[in-house]
């Protein structure tokens, strides 16, 4: 059991208002610290890197299942850990810190049930690179006051978590144990929290079963079963015992995927419509064996992505995200709420959750944000007097001055060969219409995630604080924009891709946006575009700074085991199509590799690197590094002790982030 820091914090005040329930964060979390007029930024330049690249005041906000408490992991106060604090949304406010240890951290949480949450704890001072022995889940009582070691066997991983449904166990997870070798579970069991007695499970589970779809009561009503190049999904409908198949194809052309299933077994899916290859929401027809022709849910120019908003098992809403987040309410009530919530709160977006949705009792939770402000949290309880229902329970960050922060837009444009584009643009303040300014391009890792949203980022933020125009592309391959822009990205690594972070740059500069003094940026793949970009388009950029940053595509597609943490089963199936084949590609593979072309690159770099890099191993970093050396143009490089693919240490990420400003500062020239 870990070492507390002394008694949890408890604050006792008066029924909820706005003041009252600041107050008591306050307590809670040892933010009411006091800030000088000297202290105060004045200018976006002022504001120093650790103000943008600290973990946040407030985050992982969750009402429990019936609304009674609300909990909220913090790492405010003088040297305090990453802790939960817990309120008791109760006439009279109860504010304590639920879990709080000296010398390890929150990673995450989950309510089990009203009364108990299971804590996840990791130690990030050591590093992203690093796993502490401690790295462990404990039994938290909401009250505060009491922790629990949680018995999980090694390699247990959870998959479900039921809803406390009255007259079933409200104490008890469902954990399997996965085949290193198959990625398949074997048999399921149900986990006491409280006693640490693991029960066999009844279920009647498919044999080689990867992963499931449940119900809020915690039965399984999807099963995947992946090979690494197909994937067969089974269906369970309600009532029945058996097995029926659902779907099967190609992992990466699947005509359709499960995205959640109800208690009453209506199953809702996701399927590609149209020549982009939207991704739309619909419901799953048992009688055509087939989606509903009508879309659900679609957002034209975007995939439908979205979360399921359940109250007790029950699907109010899906929570989706186009070029912002935004909430489609099933719920009639919820959908009138939203409209009160969103003319209270007209600046930004308005991200509610709630519980008893939509009844006279019900509880709700608001998140308030927008591209310049990191965003504010609230709570409405609908059961008292209409002047006590709303209290603010405090900002996200609590130091960021939305008045110094920078706009961000969102644009469409057309690549080179005609391809549908979306860039972000983060237009520092000081910068008239009309009026260039020096541009950083900051591509994104993955290449196949989205590469942002609407709001607040803090290093784009950052970046336009010193006075540069942040370009930022969705080149192909990213997600969130139709199947045929991610896949149009298979085997073009360092070609169309790298084209399009091109072009997102000259358009800039066609709209008198960006001038032409820029450089590149970007971490993992991100990172192995900036060193592309120096090379296929030096006449672009003057300077590049690649973090974490893919250099050799033979080692990325080759790999091994004990070099990085890709599977075997990609590295057979997936990789050889969305990369390139290692055998039948590697003349195409060595002529993208930024390690096989370091005689190109004329403009400075700056390299940095985990030490400890499972993703993009050090080795990458060593070779280009060594490469650039001998073409005689000797890179700025750093590695960073016990991080891995990124840095976890404060310390570190305001190093690092001092080393982009000077680097920036020198070769484009000191922003605004």
């Amino acid at each position: 059991m870990k070492r507390w820091m002394g008694a949890p914090t408890t604050a006792r005040v008066k029924p909820m208002t706005a003041w009252a329930l600041a107050a008591a964060m306050a307590v809670a979390t040892g933010t009411a610290t006091a800030q000088t007029a000297a202290d105060v930024p004045k200018k976006p330049r002022d504001v120093p890197p650790q103000v943008f690249f600290r973990g946040a005041d407030l985050d992982m906000t969750t009402l429990s299942p019936t609304g009674k408490r609300l909990a909220v992991a913090s790492s405010a106060g003088a040297g305090l850990r990453v802790g939960v604090v817990v309120f008791d949304l109760t006439d009279k406010i109860e504010a304590r810190r639920a879990a709080q240890f000296r010398d390890i951290d929150v990673s995450s949480y989950q309510w089990v049930n009203d009364d108990k949450m299971i804590v996840w704890t990791w130690d990030r001072r050591l590093g992203s690179g690093r796993y502490s022995d401690d790295a462990n889940q404990y039994l938290v009582s909401a009250a505060g006051g009491s922790v629990e070691h949680i018995r999980f066997e090694r390699g247990d991983q959870l998959l479900a978590l039921p809803f406390p449904h009255p007259g079933e166990p409200a104490n008890r997870v469902l954990v399997a144990k996965t085949s290193y070798t198959s990625g398949a579970m074997l048999q399921p069991a149900w986990l006491n929290v409280e006693t640490g007695r693991r029960t066999a499970s009844d279920m009647d589970t498919p044999q080689g079963a990867t992963g499931y779809l449940f119900d809020s009561h915690g039965v399984p009503r999807v099963a995947y079963i992946d090979d690494g190049k197909r994937r067969k999904i089974l269906q369970r409908p309600a009532g029945s015992k058996d097995w029926t198949p659902l779907v099967e194809g190609e992992q990466l052309h699947m005509p359709f995927e499960p995205a959640a299933v109800t208690d009453d077994g209506q199953l809702y899916v996701t399927s590609a419509s149209g020549p982009q290859g939207y991704d739309v929401l619909t419901r799953y027809d048992r009688e055509t064996q087939a989606p509903e022709p009508r879309p659900l849910v679609s957002a034209p120019g975007f995939d439908y992505q979205g979360d399921f908003l359940r109250d007790a098992g029950r699907v109010v809403g899906v929570r989706l995200v186009t070029d912002a987040p935004g909430t489609v309410w099933f719920d009639p009530e919820m959908k009138r709420f939203q409209a009160v919530v969103d003319a209270r709160f007209p600046e930004g977006i308005n991200d509610v959750r709630c519980r008893r949705c939509g009844k006279p009792d019900m509880v709700a939770t608001v998140f308030n944000s927008s591209d310049r402000d990191p965003g504010t949290h609230w709570v409405y309880r609908a059961a008292l007097p209409e002047a006590e229902r709303w209290a603010v329970l405090g900002r996200r960050r609590s130091d960021v001055d939305p008045s110094l922060m920078a706009s961000v837009d969102f644009h469409r444009i057309k690549a080179r060969d005609g391809r549908d584009l979306p860039v972000w643009i983060t237009l520092p303040q000081g910068v008239k219409p009309g009026h260039a300014a020096p541009a950083i391009v900051l591509v994104h890792g993955g290449p196949w995630v989205r590469g942002r949203v609407w709001g607040w980022d803090g290093m784009s933020q950052f970046l336009a604080s010193r006075g540069y125009l942040v370009i930022e592309p969705e080149f192909r391959g990213s997600i969130g924009y139709g199947n045929a822009h991610m896949k149009a990205s298979f085997g073009q690594w360092g070609q169309a891709m790298q084209d399009d972070v091109a072009d997102a740059l000259l358009w800039a500069q066609g709209q008198k946006l960006a001038t032409d003094k820029a450089c590149i940026a970007g971490a993992s793949y991100g990172g192995y575009a900036v060193m592309m970009g120096l090379a296929k388009h030096p006449s672009l950029y003057r300077c590049g700074a690649a973090w974490v940053g893919v250099t050799d595509l033979e080692l990325l597609v080759k790999g091994e085991r004990w070099v990085d943490d890709d599977s075997d089963l990609a590295r057979k199936y997936s990789i050889p199509e969305m990369i390139g084949d290692p055998v039948k590609d590697i003349e195409m593979l060595r002529a993208n590799s930024p390690v096989l072309l370091a005689d190109r690159m004329k403009a400075p770099v700056l390299l940095a690197y985990g030490e400890m890099d499972r993703r993009v191993p050090l080795a990458h970093g060593e070779r280009m590094r060594d490469a650039l050396i001998k073409a005689g143009n000797t890179p700025e490089w750093v590695v960073y002790p016990g991080e891995g693919h990124g840095w976890a240490k404060n310390v570190n990420r305001v190093d690092f982030a001092n080393r982009l400003e000077a680097f920036f500062a020198k070769h484009l020239g000191a922003g605004n």
